[in-house]
């Protein structure tokens, strides 16, 4: 196996692949353990559940490849105890470091092409458009690694100090309208609910009765549908690149719909989409409790700000300037933000689990890491390459997270999965097969005990594992009723 752990003397601003080996759990285990910067967020038990769910007792279960899967095997505590102590420590002056190799990248970008590609260097209008739609694509980039690491500030995975942890990530994400501290709240629950069918906030497919209903059509009709066209995938994929990431915002759109259990009455009458009242900018919204109400104001505080700076670049530059330079990047930081997203939960090859026979364990393997090269790594600080890790311990600063993801695939074995094929070009397959071959989720036939409340992805496209055949419930009580006269008759 090979690692991208920083290399000791090299510069904190280069993550470089390296062969070096990992340190392995035994010689780890003491140190792992009493790291004071050891996380009680998740309150995990360190007595696996998953012993469980063993195959003896959930029948066979089948991914959407046809693969066989077990239920993880393996605790918390074996993984934190796998992972070198010094991946728990964490730097404000690293940190900062990366932020301002950020900030100087989208400045450099900005001053070249607003001194050279203007009329005066470059006369022909066509170029001139190309180079600027680069523009675009390239400050997208690095503003998604600016958006990273405010995602590692709301982890405190960025320094010691959750003050210092809060006012950066604040700044940061406010820049790129987000709302940080209602994003962060929700985000965190969604790591306390990986996986998880009723209480996940992120990319909760739907199940086999949701997704019939929305198409409409019976639950028995989806083993028989015709194949969707690429045009509806497509589609489908255009819009959820596009809107996204403001839907969920706005209207918490792919996470869990549950809100009558929200424990201070506030869901009650509440549900996903526009005119529900979940939003992640109400201090009233069901995703938050009456504590957080300053904390929500805050955020829109800062998205108040970041729009009034932009009105008066607007007014005073052009609003076609504004859009070029802000509105287009924003747009590509929020394609690149769903794409990863989407990806890291959605995989033929992932489970997911209802509320019954969820654990913080099974639900954290429920994620996959990706490989997107130099702008996954450099970039993107590897958000996409050590995913996995991120989920079992999200307070392992990004430069530490190729090293312990090494840590910790001996003791995932063939639970840790990754996708690394042909780099980003299948980083970008992914998103169209994931797209065609996930479509809903639905128990594997044949499961017994607790295993009918693991769901695999299914789909109407011929791809995979088919869809479980089910009778016409009319048809069922038409032969009933048939079977009741013949023995009446006689």
């Amino acid at each position: 196996m090979t690692s991208t752990a920083l290399p000791q003397g090299k510069s904190p601003m280069h993550r470089s692949v390296t062969s070096c080996s990992c340190s392995s759990p035994s010689s780890t285990a003491a140190s792992a353990t009493v790291s004071p910067f050891d996380s009680p967020v998740h309150s995990p038990s360190n007595t696996s559940l998953s012993s469980l769910g063993s195959t003896d007792h959930s029948g066979k279960l089948i991914d959407t490849y046809g693969n066989e899967f077990e239920i993880p095997d393996f605790t918390i505590k074996q993984i934190r105890d796998a992972i070198p102590k010094h991946c728990f420590e964490r730097s404000g002056a690293t940190g900062m470091a990366y932020v301002a190799r950020d900030l100087a990248c989208l400045a450099a970008t900005f001053y070249l092409f607003n001194t050279y590609v203007t009329p005066e260097y470059i006369p022909s209008t066509a170029a001139r458009g190309a180079l600027w739609t680069v523009y675009c694509f390239v400050q997208g980039l690095f503003g998604t690694g600016i958006w990273v690491l405010a995602h590692e500030c709301g982890h405190q995975a960025f320094s010691p100090s959750k003050v210092f942890n809060d006012s950066v990530g604040w700044v940061l994400h406010s820049a790129l309208l987000v709302p940080y501290f209602s994003w962060k709240i929700s985000h965190g629950k969604h790591h306390k609910a990986t996986g998880n069918l009723a209480r996940d906030m992120v990319f909760v497919p739907k199940t086999r009765e949701v997704y019939a209903s929305r198409i409409g059509h019976k639950v028995h009709e989806l083993s028989e549908l015709m194949e969707e066209t690429p045009i509806a995938t497509a589609t489908h994929l255009f819009f959820q690149q596009l809107g996204g990431w403001p839907m969920y915002l706005l209207t918490n759109v792919t996470g869990h719909n549950n809100h009558e259990r929200q424990l201070e009455g506030r869901g009650k009458g509440k549900r996903n989409g526009f005119g529900g009242g979940v939003s992640h900018f109400d201090p009233r919204s069901p995703l938050y409790e009456a504590k957080d109400a300053k904390l929500i104001a805050l955020s829109d505080l800062g998205l108040f700000i970041t729009l009034s700076v932009l009105y008066v670049l607007g007014t005073n530059f052009g609003w076609w300037n504004l859009a070029v330079w802000y509105g287009f990047p924003y747009l590509w930081v929020n394609h690149w933000l769903v794409a990863i997203t989407f990806l890291q939960h959605t995989d033929p090859s992932l489970p997911h689990y209802e509320n019954s026979v969820w654990t913080f364990t099974r639900g954290a393997a429920a994620t996959i890491d990706r490989e997107f090269g130099f702008i996954g790594r450099s970039l993107f600080h590897g958000i996409i390459e050590t995913h996995v890790l991120h989920h079992y311990i999200s307070l392992i600063p990004f430069y530490h997270a190729d090293e312990a993801t090494e840590a910790i695939k001996p003791v995932m074995g063939k639970h840790y999965r990754a996708d690394v094929k042909n780099g980003p070009r299948g980083f970008l397959a992914a998103l169209w097969r994931s797209a065609k071959m996930c479509q809903w989720v639905e128990p594997c036939e044949g499961a017994t005990g607790e295993g009918q409340s693991v769901l695999f992805f299914r789909n109407r496209n011929h791809m995979g594992v088919k869809p479980m055949k089910m009778e016409n419930p009319a048809s069922i009580k038409s032969k009933d009723g048939k079977k009741a006269m013949t023995v009446g008759d006689e």
